[in-house]
């Protein structure tokens, strides 16, 4: 059974993020790193800053949009909670 991750990638340099939804969260980090994504190249280096598994595809594909859609304040919580529970 696969999982599939809903995340949040920050860039420092540029003070903005992306969200979006992976299988394989590592090598699509990789692939923004090397500017293999269309809205991401050329504005890294690029940090993880949230992660999170659903067990179908589904449930994170609604995840991803809901925080798409989401304001900065909602945005940021969903880090600090993250960052929190993983620190």
């Amino acid at each position: 059974m696969s999982t599939f991750f809903v995340y949040i990638i920050y860039s420092p340099s540029r003070g903005i993020y992306y969200k979006g939804f992976s299988e394989d969260p590592v090598r699509r980090l990789q692939e923004h790193h090397a500017d293999k994504s269309r809205y991401t190249s050329g504005k890294g280096p690029w940090e993880m800053v949230y992660l999170k598994n659903y067990s179908t595809k589904r449930e994170a594909l609604i995840a991803e949009k809901k925080i798409k859609r989401a304001g900065s304040e909602y945005l940021h919580k969903l880090i600090r909670e993250y960052q929190a529970e993983n620190s």
